[in-house]
């Protein structure tokens, strides 16, 4: 070790408490700025628990919201049976039409010295007009072809043809497709008064092309119209009426009075533009955390707050796993779970005390129940995988004690979720199986303390 180095932790050493104590105030200020910006509700609450606190009374009025997988429901059921919107095109007929002829043109020239086609050469416009006069209609009436998602609907599935500034509703068995088309043509001709029908037989289908396009501008200009008008309340609950009693087991309909007031109540509070409000006590309630922390360890781990480097080490654990419970916070595929928050308790047990491993693990979950939107339960489990993994870990350097512990905070995991949900649930039916994925890859992930213990 050189010279430099030396001196360098030297000087470290002899930083004064203060300078520790701002060390200490920079990571409370960087963990304040993780926690959420918004008020949080008092109450925790759950269908199918009971009410754990006094008679709460609707203090304003405010709307009887619907719960959000029944908004869920309805948008499915909008988007399952909502009718799209085709344009007839009247290029299209025209187009085609004018090709008729012209193909039409090419095919007298052809037969002109043929006698079987000698009404046609002495009554070509006859012959014309009829042909033009039945694409007329069939565009008229028009020619659909449906794409994906749309081409397997049932023949009464209904769609919306804009034609002009008129819209009309039909099922798609009224409408003909491309191949229903041609084989009116084909069907038709034999019934014309035409003495020789069969001259039109070859080229008349050919023109026959899909006129209904699919706008898809105008059906979402026309599902988000459907989408708007989809209410988000149903009722009102009146100020000073019960919305749920002492003791009361949550049901369907106060759950949905309860996620109703908390909805106002948040947005009224945001309304009141009560950041700085937030901020402070979250502010205030890291500092009490960290600030009882720093007392023990200036008091009973003194070898820990006479070492500025051993000091800056633990405060590392700690910012880091609150930055970890963020980023996981904003990954809507991810849950608080998978953190594997028992790798502090076992890398801290070994370099110092199981004291100051459980303390500062205690100190890591309960900064993670700030920012997590996660209820109690989070903390309870957190907290019990933390016990475990401190007494368990005896011989952390020994690779088979090593899994030992892990298997026991997995069955802590799973242990202590299950006795959650039977006190919630009253039932043995585990509803979250997710839970138990991300309990796995916790415990896989605390593997990657064993590379971090000397």
């Amino acid at each position: 070790m050189t010279t430099t180095q030396n001196n360098f932790r030297a000087a470290l050493q002899r930083l004064p408490d203060i300078a520790k104590y701002g060390l200490v105030l920079l990571v409370v200020l960087f963990i304040s700025f993780l926690c959420p910006d918004e008020v949080q509700l008092k109450y925790e609450y759950a269908q199918g628990e009971r009410w754990q606190y006094d008679d709460l009374i609707a203090p304003i009025d405010f709307p009887l919201k619907k719960l959000p997988e029944e908004i869920d429901a309805e948008v499915a059921q909008l988007e399952n049976e909502f009718s799209p919107f085709f344009q007839l095109d009247p290029k299209v007929a025209d187009q085609q039409e004018n090709a008729f002829e012209a193909a039409f043109q090419q095919q007298l020239e052809i037969v002109k010295d043929d006698a079987q086609f000698a009404d046609v050469l002495r009554n070509p416009d006859r012959y014309m007009k009829y042909g033009r006069g039945l694409l007329d209609r069939i565009y008229a009436r028009g020619v659909l072809q449906l794409d994906p998602p749309y081409a397997d609907k049932p023949k009464d599935f209904v769609i919306e043809i804009v034609e002009g500034n008129k819209k009309r509703r039909v099922t798609i068995e009224n409408v003909m497709d491309v191949e229903a088309a041609k084989n009116l043509i084909t069907d038709s001709l034999p019934y014309s008064r035409l003495y020789v029908a069969e001259f039109l037989l070859p080229i008349l289908p050919d023109y026959v092309k899909p006129n209904l396009i699919y706008s898809d501008s105008i059906t979402k200009i026309f599902k988000q119209e459907r989408l708007n008008a989809i209410a988000s309340a149903k009722g009102m609950v009146r100020k000073d009426d019960p919305i749920v009693s002492k003791g009361d087991r949550i049901s369907k309909e106060i759950y949905r009075k309860l996620y109703s007031f908390e909805s106002e109540y948040l947005e009224t509070a945001k309304s009141r533009n009560s950041y700085l409000i937030v901020f402070a006590g979250y502010f205030l309630m890291t500092s009490l955390i960290l600030g009882v922390f720093m007392l023990y360890v200036q008091f009973y781990a003194k070898d820990i707050f006479k070492k500025f480097n051993r000091l800056l080490f633990i405060l590392i654990w700690i910012a880091a796993f609150s930055y970890l419970t963020y980023a996981i916070e904003q990954a809507e595929s991810l849950s608080p779970y998978i953190i594997p928050f028992c790798i502090v308790p076992i890398v801290l047990k070994i370099f110092y005390s199981d004291q100051l491993a459980f303390f500062t693990h205690i100190v890591v979950v309960l900064i993670a129940s700030f920012i997590t939107s996660l209820n109690y339960e989070f903390t309870i489990i957190q907290i019990l995988a933390g016990i475990v993994a401190v007494l368990s870990n005896r011989d952390a350097r020994d690779w088979s004690e090593f899994f030992k512990s892990l298997l026991y905070i997995w069955l802590t995991y799973a242990l202590a979720y299950t006795g959650l949900s039977l006190l919630q649930e009253g039932t043995f039916v585990l509803a979250n199986a997710d839970y138990f994925i991300m309990a796995f890859l916790n415990v896989i992930l605390t593997m990657l303390a064993y590379p971090l213990i000397p």
